[in-house]
């Protein structure tokens, strides 16, 4: 068949069938343009409801074949006719260069829709697709989700062995209205279609990928991540109590009360700390105000270059007690970032990832992946991605 009539019967299926129910006897039509780049660029043109199209040579093969029309097919047929002249340039620029004009309803979506179960190189891709954003924060989403990813894991408890990752229990209440989970509603929503683009993977797998591809995506090190986590259901009430999250204007034994509860040890937790080197705070959430950083949508071990190096005060300020450094004010440290520095345990690790990154890298990558995977019983078949 010619182009125009695979163009009438997949751009403008209603016009296809007008013309069948007025005999003009157009043969059925077959698929258009197949393989290769063309194929890919001609679904997208065909799937935008938005445009009517239509090719060189429609006007001729329509008048020919209606001589015996009323006159409102005439009109119909005129309509058709102005539609294949105004159309046509776009048709053709899809059909031949494979490419479409980035605008409007003809922009393709950011990524690849997939529902294969196990697809998580798929999710990943979709997760590096929604990172950067201006607007919001420093034009990065990446520290919130890294932030959703730990808050979600740092409820365990060892001894109990409830809590942590598995079960996606920030999903609901009273666990999404902590205070230490103020503003992470921003990241769960953030993710929220891509789970309906994904729906066989769990919401406790979910939120520890993407901090775990956020983490590399920023500049970080591969964290260690796998499937395997549950979602548990609303009821009987599933949230682990209040309070097992660090407080960030305590000293160091509370650090050590909240991480050695979750099994870690004094490397691990200054490991972990080095995570502030990303995002900030902000007063309406935790009541602290400003970037631990220059560069709060990079990782790196500036944090701890900054923690050893810089001169800090306390703020002058009517919020919570933070600090300050001298030098431009413009950055500042909690009191559980202080005591690693005054701690004579934390300290040496502190000194030590200031001047090797690549220990730190590794270390964070190491504890991260821990953190994520507490209290989970993975299936034996359960591999590293």
């Amino acid at each position: 068949m010619s182009t125009a009539q695979a163009f009438l019967r997949y751009a403008a299926p209603a016009a296809w069938r007008g013309m069948q129910s007025q005999s003009i006897g157009m043969i059925n039509a077959g698929p258009i343009a197949r393989g290769g780049k063309s194929a890919v660029a001609t679904r997208a043109f065909f799937t935008s409801p938005a445009v009517a199209t239509g090719a060189a040579g429609t006007g001729p093969e329509v008048a020919a074949a209606a001589p015996a029309a009323s006159n409102n097919a005439g009109n119909w047929i005129r309509g058709v006719l102005a539609a294949g002249l105004v159309g046509g340039g776009l048709f053709s620029y899809a059909l031949f260069t494979s490419k479409l004009p980035q605008k409007g309803s003809l922009t393709p979506p950011p990524f690849v829709t997939s529902s294969k179960p196990g697809d998580y190189e798929a999710v990943k891709t979709a997760i590096r697709s929604i990172l950067d954003v201006e607007g919001y924060d420093d034009g990065s989403y990446g520290p919130v989700l890294v932030r959703l990813a730990w808050h979600a894991s740092g409820s365990y408890d060892a001894k109990t062995n409830t809590g942590g990752s598995n079960g996606a229990t920030m999903r609901f209440s009273p666990e999404c209205e902590f205070g230490a989970n103020a503003g992470l509603q921003v990241a769960r929503e953030l993710l929220e279609p891509l789970k309906k683009q994904f729906p066989w993977i769990t919401y406790a797998d979910l939120w520890t990928l993407a901090g775990a591809t956020a983490v590399e995506e920023m500049g970080g090190p591969p964290v260690p991540w796998r499937a395997g986590r549950e979602d548990k259901p609303p009821v009987p009430a599933p949230c682990p109590p209040d309070g097992r999250l660090p407080d960030a204007a305590q000293g160091a034994a509370h650090i050590r009360d909240i991480f050695y509860r979750m099994g870690f040890n004094d490397q691990e937790i200054v490991a972990l700390s080095g995570a502030h080197a990303l995002g900030r705070c902000h007063t309406t959430r935790s009541g602290f105000d400003g970037p631990w950083g220059n560069s709060p949508t990079t990782m790196s071990n500036m944090y701890f270059q900054d923690l050893v190096n810089r001169h800090w005060q306390k703020r002058t300020w009517k919020g919570p007690l933070q600090y300050e450094d001298k030098e431009s004010k413009a950055l500042m440290m909690l009191p559980t970032d202080m005591a690693l520095l005054w701690d004579k345990a934390f300290k040496p690790w502190v000194k030590l990832y200031a001047k090797d990154e690549e220990r730190f890298f590794k270390d964070f990558a190491s504890a991260f992946s821990k953190l994520m995977e507490l209290g989970v019983a993975f299936p034996l078949e359960a591999k590293y991605i």
